[in-house]
């Protein structure tokens, strides 16, 4: 089988089993989504240290009101 009859095949056993609405909800789940994790991390954790990051934890348990 192609890569194409497998996705056809694939789709026709989901609309069987889970109807088309639920085929779709189903697919819904899955995105390829964009963009480039690791430097994307990077840039969000490079202010942070293991030091900073146990002061911020400390710092929330001490202001529970």
């Amino acid at each position: 089988m192609t890569p194409e009859d497998i996705r056809r095949e694939g789709l026709k056993a989901l609309a069987e089993k889970l109807g088309v609405v639920g085929m779709v909800r189903f697919l819904q789940q899955f995105e390829r989504g964009e963009g480039n994790y690791t430097k994307d991390r990077e840039k969000f954790l490079e202010d942070n240290s293991v030091d900073k990051l146990i002061e911020e934890i400390k710092a929330r348990r001490i202001c529970r009101c």
